[in-house]
């Protein structure tokens, strides 16, 4: 699915965030110290290989919201975007802390003057956000930025499943 919004394509497409080759940024969603783990941030950095954890190692830690870049490594982009998202339940404001990560990754881009960007579903993992609240902060938090955006074009929610796909479709739908 593809949507124009002030000059940006906002895509959302059922895959593997570890495998955007056409796209300039992919986003981690990380852990605190920036190290391999479980879904997302074990797929990127199986991928991008050891000398991501090793540039990732004095940029750590991070907190809830916020963002730090780093190259790609063996990795078919030019850079990852780390985020640490918020532990549903335990972190809080657990919407703000999300969006804040949204929003932050596109700063971070803006500032690289980088053209496209791909993000997972930040949080919705080990971290336990439902699914449906985080893509509406995810999307809502998009679509809020967008208008601001010089550099980056693209923006793709990279979803593994596709019941995934399907509810941010849905999510996008009832908030255009």
């Amino acid at each position: 699915m593809k949507h124009s919004v002030n000059g940006v394509t906002l895509e959302l497409i059922q895959g593997d965030i570890a495998s955007q080759d056409d796209i300039t940024a992919v986003v981690n969603a990380a852990n605190a110290e920036l190290r391999i783990g479980g879904g997302v941030a074990g797929a990127i950095h199986r991928a991008a290989g050891p000398g991501l954890e090793e540039e990732c190692r004095p940029l750590a830690p991070i907190r809830p919201g916020e963002a730090v870049i780093t190259g790609a490594h063996n990795l078919p982009n030019k850079y990852v975007i780390h985020c640490l998202g918020p532990v549903f339940g335990i972190d809080k404001p657990e919407d703000k802390l999300l969006a804040g990560c949204y929003r932050n990754a596109l700063q971070i881009a803006e500032e690289k003057e980088i053209d496209s960007v791909a993000f997972p579903a930040l949080s919705t993992g080990a971290f336990g956000y439902p699914m449906k609240p985080a893509a509406e902060v995810a999307l809502k938090t998009i679509l809020q930025e967008i208008p601001k955006l010089k550099s980056v074009k693209t923006i793709r929610f990279v979803l593994y499943g596709k019941t995934d796909l399907d509810l941010h479709e849905e999510v996008l739908e009832a908030i255009k």
